[in-house]
């Protein structure tokens, strides 16, 4: 399941760094984790369970940068069921 534009939108602010964001997106809901710079580098896409777990589908980003600091690759990776 390919990332759409709506939620790729989404997936490319910043948000507050080293932390978990939880959205409600649509009829989807999503857990982001986001790394040192606030960027999101972790999805939970999905429904939310009565536990509070999300149970849908996983991703991870794949970011690249040269040694300059420059971003060479963004990539987002579906890597399966989240339960």
């Amino acid at each position: 399941m390919e990332l759409k534009e709506p939620v790729l939108k989404l997936l490319n602010k910043l948000y507050e760094p080293d932390c978990m964001i939880e959205i409600k997106f649509k009829r989807y809901d999503l857990a982001v984790k986001t790394d040192e710079a606030g960027r999101p580098i972790l999805l939970y896409m999905g429904q939310r369970d009565e536990q509070g777990s999300i149970k849908g589908e996983r991703y991870t980003r794949r970011l690249k940068f040269d040694n300059s600091g420059n971003m060479i690759k963004d990539h987002w990776e579906h890597k399966g069921k989240a339960t």
